[in-house]
């Protein structure tokens, strides 16, 4: 093993997408994890513990997941770059953390590798069935971002850009990886240090007695402070104004909630992550991310095959949804196939976007494995008709 004075593990090598991920965190200048063991997950913050005496910095495993969420966001406000990783039901313990995170526009990600539930579920096997919640689980109006790999490389690549994201808007980034794609082996490429983008945490350059914690800039997004630099600010949950601290009125209220939404709305579609196929000339597209994605490319090749025009639209950035690429789509397509380890959650976003102008054909699974291509090709076949 090789690392840079950075402490990058660069080169060619056979990982899995935990372990993947794990390098992707530290590649992104992550120094602070806390986390608690559960499977699929946790295969990322063994080998974090392994490798952060190596380059400088902290794991700490807690007693659950409550107090991993909320020990990564101190760790931040100290100047760390940090993360938790988890699965279904730690994902669930998250929820209040996730809201407060969103509330303070804490940088931080949330690695969750999916597995079969609800409740304990199949620890062991894959699933889709967090996406509505990673969206939507904690209580009040927020948004948040959530990145879905479909294979190692894309674990340490996305880690990074979830990182820089996290940094760039000021939000909590959740991975949405699956147990597939956090278990499945392959080659992952490694560069250099000094050719990954990393971006900085973005420090006021203001004087204590003139700067405001939650002040938003021209891009809606407000400047950082660290503890111990001479500024004296304060952090809560609770509606607050510009100096952070408590504003609990309907004005203030309507500012700060609609300003938390607005500032991700260049996510949603003008930067919004995608890998798109054949879209040119498709009267049938699907829908998919993560692990279905690539089971959906085999149907794909198989209608193309049959002489039917189908295309391919992978969520890679599922949350913000790219309402309005759909909403394009839409007005040309005969319909969307929407394929996913679940019994029914992004397909609803599809439907929404689509407005009744083109037809949503879910192809649902319940869990414990992925679709077989079949599947997926007879709902192409019985759309294209």
């Amino acid at each position: 093993m090789h690392a840079d004075p950075k402490g990058v593990l660069t080169g060619v090598h056979f990982l899995d997408g935990d372990h993947a991920c794990c390098e992707g965190t530290l590649a992104a200048g992550a120094r602070f994890s806390a986390g608690y063991p559960i499977t699929p997950s946790t295969e990322v913050v063994e080998r974090f513990a392994w490798r952060i005496p190596t380059v400088g910095g902290i794991f700490i495993q807690m007693e659950d997941e409550l107090a991993a969420s909320i020990a990564i966001q101190g760790a931040v406000w100290g100047g760390a770059k940090a993360f938790t990783v988890t699965s279904g039901p730690g994902f669930s313990l998250m929820m209040e953390h996730i809201g407060y995170a969103a509330m303070t526009e804490t940088p931080c990600v949330f690695v969750n590798v999916q597995r079969g539930g609800p409740s304990t579920g199949l620890p062991t096997l894959p699933a889709q069935a967090d996406m509505m919640q990673a969206r939507w689980g904690s209580h009040g109006d927020y948004a948040i971002i959530a990145l879905c790999p479909n294979s190692p490389q894309e674990c340490f690549d996305l880690t990074i850009q979830g990182f820089n994201l996290s940094e760039e808007f000021r939000v909590p980034v959740m991975m949405m990886l699956d147990e597939c794609v956090g278990h499945m082996t392959e080659k992952v490429v490694i560069p250099e240090a000094d050719q990954i983008e990393v971006t900085p945490r973005r420090y006021t350059k203001l004087p204590p007695e003139e700067f405001h914690l939650f002040e938003p800039r021209e891009d809606l997004v407000p400047d950082m402070v660290k503890a111990g630099d001479g500024y004296r600010f304060h952090v809560t949950g609770l509606t607050h104004d510009e100096r952070g601290y408590p504003s609990m009125n309907v004005e203030t209220q309507d500012v700060q909630v609609r300003r938390l939404q607005d500032k991700l709305k260049p996510l949603a579609n003008g930067r919004a992550l995608c890998e798109t196929e054949n879209l040119d000339d498709a009267e049938v597209v699907v829908v998919s991310y993560g692990i279905t994605s690539r089971v959906a490319q085999r149907a794909i090749q198989l209608a193309r095959a049959q002489g039917i025009r189908a295309g391919k639209f992978r969520l890679i950035s599922a949350w913000p949804f790219p309402e309005q690429r759909i909403s394009d789509l839409a007005g040309r397509v005969k319909a969307f196939v929407v394929p996913e380890i679940n019994l029914g959650q992004m397909v609803h976003e599809v439907a929404r976007a689509a407005a009744g102008r083109a037809a949503v054909i879910p192809v649902s699974h319940a869990g414990g494995s992925v679709h077989n291509p079949d599947a997926i090709l007879k709902a192409i076949v019985e759309a294209a008709r």
